[in-house]
């Protein structure tokens, strides 16, 4: 682990602390822009941008004691950093931490889903891509590879993707697609009744949240590795943190690519979908 600068409010010791912040600074099977190794730095620095209640949760509103574990090492093989991933964030899961994870590319989120145990939780998906190959540039791990290793660990009917549009033909045309709904479909319901079809349809209780940040519409957050048009809005993910409330298990947010954003509006967004977390992770305790 190596230790730089905090996430803004994380001052609690790790055995004190109900939520824990790791960041993955890992981008190693990225396949377009590379950089998100960067992002854990970026926004944790851009989490001193805010106010340390957010009023909409209530004036009153709990506040989580929350540690920052720091960065893990970085490595080039994707298996080498699932190592140091288990090493690090898999006790805490095992200890009963909240555990929100800053990467990084997407496939950070493979072994955190594997320190849990099989089929326990669900995870639900905000990404533009279903990232669902069998293996993607030669490798089973890639970052375009994460809801099918997630399948294999929790189950066909435990993974669910909001707002993709932008999926490989060979991803459909099989017996065994991941479940969906597009930004297409979610701008004709509307997001609340998108994520209620997700809730509904993943069999585990408690959920984990993995938001890739290229689930959001590049207008809002261009700073990412991969872009893709047509995506949904910052408002429309911070209703689905809101509506997974107390089933919300864990969160990580990747594929922020500080190189990609100069002016940090992408950094800023991410750090601001931590807090909206933490802050929806504090209600469940009260």
């Amino acid at each position: 682990m190596s230790y730089g600068i905090a996430y803004a409010g994380a001052e609690s010791e790790y055995n004190d602390a109900e939520a824990v912040i790791f960041g993955i600074p890992y981008d190693h099977t990225a396949c377009f822009k590379a950089g998100a190794r960067e992002g854990p730095t970026a926004i944790r620095r851009a989490s001193y941008n805010f106010e340390e209640i957010h009023f909409e949760h209530g004036l009153d509103q709990r506040q989580l004691e929350v540690c920052d574990y720091g960065n893990c090492d970085d490595f080039i093989l994707p298996e080498d950093m699932f190592a140091e991933v288990d090493f690090a964030v898999g006790p805490a899961i095992r200890d009963g931490k909240f555990t929100v994870a800053i990467g990084g590319e997407h496939s950070i989120n493979i072994p955190i889903i594997r320190a849990f145990p099989e089929g326990s939780i669900a995870l639900i998906s905000i990404d533009a891509h279903l990232d669902s190959r069998d293996e993607y540039l030669g490798t089973p791990n890639s970052h375009a590879c994460v809801m099918r290793r997630a399948a294999d660990h929790l189950g066909l009917d435990n993974v669910f993707v909001l707002g993709a549009r932008a999926i490989g033909a060979e991803e459909l045309d099989r017996d065994d697609p991941v479940p969906f709904i597009s930004s297409f479909d979610i701008m004709d319901m509307g997001i609340a009744k998108a994520v209620e079809k997700a809730l509904d349809s993943v069999k585990a209780e408690k959920v984990y949240l993995t938001l890739d940040i290229d689930g959001i519409d590049p207008a809002y957050a261009p700073g990412t590795g991969t872009p893709e048009p047509f995506g949904l809005t910052p408002m429309d993910v911070k209703r689905t943190i809101n509506m997974i409330g107390d089933r919300l298990i864990g969160f990580d947010v990747n594929e922020v690519c500080p190189p990609a954003d100069p002016s940090g509006i992408t950094s800023i967004l991410a750090a601001r979908m931590i807090n909206e977390v933490l802050a929806v992770h504090a209600k469940s305790l009260e």
